[in-house]
C-alpha cells in the first residue's frame, strides 16, 4: 500500500516533446518537511482544465522511484488523475507561508561548487540557490520549430487511446509551440563563482508569448519587455533560484544544472518607529 504524499509545486517546466512520453511537463515541488520531488512523465495538459495544478498549490498524490532515473528525487506519479490541486499556498503577508517553505524548510544553496559535487555523488539534483549578484539577463535565438521526428511521434501518441482518461482531451489538444529564444541568467555565487545558466520554467515562455501578441508580433520589443520583468523588476527582490539537472547529464557535464523555476521574495518591509506609534495609537497595523 502507497500512501499518499502532500506536495507544494513550485516547478512548472516549459513543455517539451520526448519520444517515449509525448508532450511532457517536468513538475517538480517540496514536501511539508522540506525535501523535494520531481514528479516526470507528467502530461500536463492533457488534464482538465478544472484539474490543472498551479504554481503553490499542494497536490497529493501516490508516488513510485522513477526506475528509469537514478537521481534521488525523482518519481512517477502512480495516478496523474490524482495531481489536483487540494489547497493553495498564497502571496499573503509578504510571502509569509511561501517563505516559511522555501527559506527555512527547504535548505538553500549559495555555492554552486557545492552543488556541482552534490550532483557529480548523485547526492541532490534539485535546490533552492541563492544568487550573491545577478549580472545580465540574456537571451539567444534557436530552432524554432519542434524536430519533426519527435513531432510525428507525439502527434501519433495524441491519436491513440489514452490510459489517464477517456481520450476526451484529444479532440481539442493541439501540440505548444516551441520557442525560438531561450533565455539565461548570468550571475555569481557566494565564493565569487561566475555561471551562466539557461531558464526553463513555464512562466518566462507564457510572458514572452503574450507580449508577443501585445507587440503584434514584435518580437525584439517581446524580449525588452521580458527583460524588464525577470532583469530590472526582479533584482528588486530577495531572488532565489530553483535548480535542476537534467537526467542526461546529471553525473557528467562540468556544471549540469540549470535553473527550473525563479523565486521573486520581496523583502520584508522592516517596521518603523513611526509604524509602532500608528499601531498603537489607532488600534491599525498596516504591516
Amino acid at each position: 500500500m502507497i500512501d499518499k504524499e502532500r506536495i507544494l509545486v513550485t516547478v512548472k517546466t516549459y513543455p517539451e516533446l520526448s519520444s517515449k512520453y509525448g508532450e511532457t511537463v517536468c513538475t517538480a515541488g517540496i514536501r511539508e518537511d522540506g525535501t523535494w520531488v520531481r514528479l516526470y512523465p507528467v502530461p500536463f495538459r492533457r488534464l482538465d482544465e478544472s484539474e490543472q495544478y498551479k504554481l503553490y498549490d499542494w497536490i497529493e498524490c501516490r508516488l513510485r522511484q522513477h526506475t528509469a532515473d537514478s537521481r534521488p528525487e525523482s518519481f512517477r506519479p502512480v495516478d496523474a488523475r490524482e495531481l489536483v490541486p487540494v489547497g493553495h499556498m498564497d502571496t499573503s503577508g509578504q510571502w509569509h507561508e511561501r517563505r516559511r517553505m522555501l527559506l527555512h524548510r527547504a535548505t538553500v544553496h549559495t555555492s554552486l561548487s557545492e552543488l556541482i559535487r552534490g550532483a557529480k555523488n548523485n547526492a541532490l539534483s534539485l535546490a533552492v540557490f541563492r544568487p550573491e549578484r545577478v549580472v545580465d539577463f540574456q537571451w539567444e535565438e534557436t530552432d524554432r520549430q519542434w524536430d519533426p521526428s519527435k513531432l510525428a511521434i507525439v502527434r501519433a501518441m495524441a491519436s491513440q487511446p489514452d490510459l489517464f482518461d477517456d481520450g476526451s482531451w484529444s479532440r481539442t489538444f493541439s501540440i505548444v509551440n516551441k520557442l525560438p529564444y531561450n533565455f539565461y541568467y548570468r550571475f555569481e555565487d557566494s565564493e565569487g563563482r561566475s555561471a551562466r545558466l539557461r531558464i526553463l520554467e513555464w512562466q518566462i515562455g507564457a510572458l514572452y508569448r503574450n507580449c508577443l501578441w501585445r507587440a503584434k508580433g514584435d518580437e525584439e520589443e517581446a524580449l525588452i519587455k521580458v527583460r524588464q520583468k525577470y532583469f530590472n523588476s526582479f533584482l528588486e527582490t530577495d531572488l532565489h533560484f530553483f535548480l535542476g539537472t537534467t537526467a542526461a547529464w546529471h553525473r557528467r557535464a562540468p556544471n549540469p544544472w540549470m535553473i527550473v523555476g525563479v523565486a521573486p521574495i520581496p523583502h520584508v518591509r522592516q517596521r518603523s518607529f513611526f509604524d509602532h506609534n500608528d499601531t498603537e495609537g489607532t488600534g491599525r497595523n498596516d504591516v
